[in-house]
C-alpha cells in the first residue's frame, strides 16, 4: 500500500512539476531557478515507474501467498466433509469454486483494498496541496471528485449488479455441464443424448458470454465517465483559480498547475469505481466458496484424542457396537432432510462375519458410510467402547475399511492403484494381496503390475474392480472390512465364487457383508435383516 501511494503520488507530482517547469521556462528565467524543477521531473518520472513496478511485484506476491493460504485452508475444510458432505454439489461446480472462485479472491487485495486505499490517500494529499495555491479550486475539485466518483460507482453498480451475481454461478454451471458431458459421453452417445448435452453447454456458454460482456461494457462506461470527470475537474479547478489569477495572488506557473494536476488526480480516482466493482465480484465468489465448506470443522476433528493403540491398524479387530443409529444424507436444507436410517442397533464381535441384508432403499449403504464416518450420526457408535464421534474420522477409517459397490480406480497401472493403500509395499507384497483375492494370474496375463486399468477402471470388469478394491483393503490391513454389494457388478454364476474368494481373503478380520439378495454364503456367522420402513436391524 505504501508503494502504491508513492507510485500514484509520483504521477500527480510529475504532472504538477512538469506544468510548473514548462510554464516557468517560457518566462525565460535564469536556469538556476529551473534546476530544482528539472531534477523533480526526472525523480518523479523514475519514481513513478519504479514504485509502480515494486507495487505490482509486492502486491501480487502478497496476494499469491494469501491465495495459497486460502486454497490450503479450503482443502483442509473440505477433507473432513468428503465425500458425502460434498454430494450436494456437482463435481464441475465444486471444481469451479475451488479454482476460479478462489482465484477471484486475490482481487480483494490487488484491485480493491490496496488501489482504493492508495487512491484515497493520494487524493486527499493532492487536494490539500492545491488548497495552498487556491482554496476555492481545492473546494470545487473535492466536490466534483466526490460527486463524480459516487455517481460512477452507483451507475456501474446498477449496470453490473445482475451480471456480477450471475457470472460466478454460470461459470460453475458451465464447468459442471462440461465435466458431466465428458465423463458420461459413452452413455450420452448410446442413448442419442450427446447433441442435447452439447447444446446445453453452448447455451450456458452464451449466457456466460452475455453476462461477461454486460459487465465489461459497464466497466468501460465507468472508465469513460472517469475520463470525463477529469475534464470537469479541470474546469472546476480553473473556475476556482481564475479570481486568484486576476487579483495577482496567483502567478502563471502556479495557475498552470491548477489546470493540469486535476487530470492526474482523476486518473488516480479512476481506481476507486474499479476497486468497488472488484470487491462486489469477490464477495459473490467468496459466498460460493463459503457454501462449499462447513462454517466450522466437524465436531471432534480439531480436538479429537489420539487413536488408542489397541485400535490401530493391523491390531486385532475391535468390537463394533451401534445403538439407535440415525443418519441422513446431506442436503442444502439440513432442517428438512429425512433420515435414511433410524433406530439401527447392531453388534459385530471381533472376527465375526455378519451379513446385513435388506431391499434397495433400506439404508444399507447409509449405514456403511456411517461406519467409516463419511456421514455424521445420532445415537452411539463405539469401537471397543470408544465413541467414534470422539475420534478423528481419519483414525476411524484406519480401523474400518469400506469396499464400495463401485470402487474408484485411478487412470493408472495396477501397481499405482494398490500402492496408495500402502506406499511401502514391494511387488511381492502386491502380488501376495492379488493372489489372496484371486487376481494374481489375471494380472500376470495382462503384462504384470504395470497393466493399465483405464479411467475409472474402464478396462476391467466389475468383479475385477471389486477384487482390486479388496486387495487394497488387504494392503491397508483394516481390522474391520465393510463389503457393500460386492456382487452387484457380476453375473450370478460368478457371484458365488467371488463371495467365497472375498470372504476367504478377509482372513481373521471382522467383516460386514451388505447385500440385498437372499443368498447366504456358508462363511457367514450371522444374518441381520434391515427393515426399510423403521430402519431396524433384526438378527
Amino acid at each position: 500500500m505504501l508503494l502504491g501511494f508513492l507510485s500514484a503520488g509520483s504521477a500527480v507530482a510529475l504532472l504538477a512539476c512538469s506544468a510548473w517547469l514548462i510554464t516557468r521556462a517560457a518566462e525565460q528565467p535564469p536556469v538556476l531557478y529551473l534546476s530544482v524543477a528539472v531534477v523533480g521531473v526526472r525523480a518523479f518520472a523514475l519514481g513513478r515507474a519504479v514504485f509502480r513496478y515494486l507495487e505490482r511485484l509486492t502486491g501480487h506476491d502478497a496476494a499469491f501467498r494469501q491465495l495459497g493460504s486460502i486454497r490450503t485452508g479450503l482443502y483442509e475444510r473440505l477433507l473432513p466433509s468428503a465425500p458425502d458432505g460434498l454430494g450436494m454439489l456437482r463435481r464441475g461446480d465444486l471444481l469451479a469454486r475451488f479454482t476460479r472462485d478462489v482465484d477471484d479472491l486475490q482481487f480483494v487485495m490487488l484491485r480493491a483494498v490496496q488501489p482504493v486505499a492508495s487512491a484515497l490517500f493520494v487524493l486527499v494529499a493532492a487536494v490539500v496541496g492545491i488548497a495552498f495555491l487556491a482554496p476555492a479550486s481545492a473546494g470545487l475539485l473535492a466536490l466534483v471528485l466526490v460527486v463524480g466518483v459516487g455517481a460512477a460507482i452507483l451507475a456501474e453498480r446498477a449496470a453490473t449488479a445482475r451480471g456480477i451475481r450471475l457470472i460466478a454461478p454460470l461459470r460453475g454451471e458451465l464447468q459442471a455441464a462440461v465435466v458431466e458431458h465428458v465423463q458420461s459421453l459413452d452413455v450420452l452417445v448410446a442413448f442419442d443424448g450427446a447433441a442435447a448435452s452439447r447444446a446445453r453447454i453452448v447455451e450456458l456458454g452464451g449466457r456466460l458470454a452475455r453476462a461477461t460482456r454486460v459487465q465489461s461494457a459497464a466497466v468501460g462506461a465507468g472508465a469513460a465517465c472517469m475520463t470525463a470527470l477529469g475534464g470537469l475537474a479541470v474546469l472546476a479547478s480553473i473556475g476556482g483559480g481564475l479570481p486568484e489569477l486576476a487579483s495577482g495572488r496567483l502567478d502563471g506557473p502556479a495557475f498552470a498547475v491548477l489546470c493540469l494536476v486535476p487530470l492526474a488526480i482523476a486518473e488516480v480516482a479512476a481506481a476507486i469505481p474499479v476497486g468497488v466493482s472488484a470487491w462486489r465480484a469477490a464477495r459473490v465468489s467468496a459466498a460460493r466458496v463459503a457454501m462449499a465448506v462447513p462454517a466450522t470443522p466437524p465436531a471432534g476433528v480439531a480436538t479429537a484424542p489420539a487413536l488408542p493403540r489397541e485400535l490401530s491398524s493391523g491390531a486385532a479387530a475391535p468390537t463394533v457396537e451401534l445403538r439407535d443409529i440415525r443418519a441422513s444424507w446431506p442436503t442444502l436444507d439440513d432442517a428438512t432432510r429425512p433420515a435414511a436410517v433410524d433406530g439401527v442397533s447392531l453388534r459385530i464381535e471381533p472376527g465375526e462375519r455378519v451379513l446385513l441384508r435388506g431391499p434397495s432403499g433400506a439404508g444399507k449403504t447409509t449405514l456403511a458410510h456411517v461406519l467409516v464416518r463419511f456421514l455424521d450420526y445420532e445415537g452411539s457408535y463405539r469401537l471397543d467402547g470408544v465413541e467414534a464421534r470422539d475420534l478423528d474420522p481419519g483414525d476411524v477409517r484406519r480401523v474400518v475399511g469400506l469396499v464400495e459397490q463401485r470402487p474408484w480406480l485411478f487412470d493408472e497401472s495396477v501397481r499405482q492403484n494398490l500402492l496408495f493403500a500402502r506406499d511401502t509395499a514391494t511387488d511381492d507384497d502386491l502380488f501376495d494381496a492379488l493372489d489372496r483375492v484371486g487376481l494374481a494370474d489375471w494380472v500376470r496375463e495382462r503384462g504384470g503390475l504395470d497393466a493399465a486399468v483405464g479411467e475409472r477402471g474402464t478396462l476391467v470388469s466389475g468383479g475385477q474392480a471389486q477384487r482390486l478394491a479388496l486387495a487394497r483393503a488387504m494392503l491397508a490391513d483394516f481390522p474391520v472390512v465393510v463389503l457393500d454389494e460386492p456382487t452387484a457388478n457380476v453375473d450370478p454364476a460368478t457371484a458365488e465364487r467371488l463371495l467365497d474368494d472375498l470372504l476367504a481373503a478377509a482372513g481373521d478380520r471382522s467383516v460386514l457383508l451388505i447385500m440385498h439378495t437372499t443368498t447366504t454364503p456358508a462363511e457367514i456367522d450371522r444374518v441381520v435383516e434391515l427393515d426399510p420402513v423403521a430402519s431396524v436391524a433384526r438378527a
